[in-house]
């Protein structure tokens, strides 16, 4: 078989590259997972493909492979082969894949290693750093075995009183508390901008540490459905998927036995999201949902609010919804952010 690299996003590769794919009983083709896609490779003979993959980032996805080759296994391990080698050149060296449960073990007898799996799916990764160097490098302390600790995972985009609210309530209810903050840029503020906020906003508070959530957290890697807020059904999945790796892979090793979230009134997502990880985490880590903060007026504290505000000209709307460190980077950066919103859309 020939193996050579196509351009998907060429009609004439994406219709056949895309019909091959279907007839292998993958049918998602959003332009969100395909715009994403950096390198495509195909095997060929005679024209007709027998197999495919991708890279997404540090994603590797449509993977699949014709039933009628002889000697499948063989075409799989050379496939992996071929776009982790791809990839490494890329100077990517830490992998995920997505997979239907069925594969899983095919994926791990080539090196990856199962974070989570749940009935819908499987997610695996490769390389380094990889979850337990994750783990290593997250602040531990003094009787972590038997201490009450808490977990809390926020995209703070930006951090305001509502958040605040909730990290002070686990704080007092609990000897340690890990915020975890969502890595992936996707959001009108950065990570960077975000995570320092959160550090900010929660400086005061010793018994709460706050920690980049990495690919571990509702980021593209575990979750991409959360960022879509469109389809329900692969929003539970992923849900599903993003709860059983917190609590396989991050809670247990830390010994987190609540997780804090927040009550959402107005995200039909953030709402699925909530009922999936109580369903999921149980018995191993109690999920306490929290009314959300209000405003001494009875509003409701939300971020989309403050991006509202921002992008309304609104500081005083702004000052009502987040503490004065937030306040004073908003202040700073008011022109930028107004910027952000109108070339993109409030996130």
């Amino acid at each position: 078989m020939q193996v050579r690299e196509i351009n998907i996003h060429l009609k004439r590769n994406f219709t056949k590259w895309k019909k091959f794919l279907q007839f292998n009983e993958i049918q998602v083709f959003s332009e969100k997972e395909t715009a994403s896609i950096d390198k495509t490779f195909v095997w060929e003979e005679n024209g007709e493909i027998l197999a495919t993959g991708s890279i997404a980032g540090n994603v590797l996805k449509y993977i699949a492979i014709c039933s009628k080759i002889q000697g499948h296994g063989e075409t799989f391990n050379s496939l992996v082969s071929k776009l982790e080698n791809e990839a490494a050149m890329m100077g990517r060296f830490h992998l995920f894949v997505f997979t239907k449960p069925q594969y899983s073990q095919s994926f791990q007898y080539v090196g990856f290693h199962e974070l989570a799996k749940v009935d819908q799916g499987a997610i695996l990764e490769s390389g380094t750093p990889d979850v337990h160097d994750y783990i290593s490098s997250l602040p531990h302390f003094d009787d972590q075995d038997n201490s009450k600790i808490a977990g809390i995972v926020m995209n703070a985009n930006p951090f305001t009183k509502g958040h605040r609210f909730l990290i002070e309530k686990a704080s007092k209810e609990n000897d340690h508390v890990y915020v975890f903050v969502v890595s992936e840029d996707v959001s009108i503020f950065s990570f960077a901008e975000r995570y320092e906020l959160v550090k900010a906003g929660t400086r005061d508070l010793p018994n709460v540490t706050v920690a980049p959530g990495k690919e571990y957290m509702v980021s593209y890697a575990t979750f991409p459905a959360y960022f879509l807020k469109d389809d329900q059904n692969v929003g539970r999945f992923q849900a599903s998927l993003d709860g059983t790796l917190f609590k396989e892979q991050i809670a247990k090793p830390l010994n987190i036995t609540s997780r804090y979230l927040g009550k959402e009134p107005y995200s039909k997502t953030t709402d699925v999201y909530n009922e999936e990880l109580s369903r999921v985490l149980p018995p191993d880590v109690e999920v306490k949902i929290i009314d959300r903060k209000q405003a001494e007026d009875q509003d409701i504290i939300s971020a989309t609010k403050v991006r509202a505000a921002i992008a309304n000209d609104n500081i005083a709307l702004v000052k009502k919804y987040v503490p004065d460190t937030t306040l004073e980077f908003i202040k700073n950066n008011w022109s930028e952010l107004q910027t952000r919103i109108k070339e993109g859309s409030i996130k």
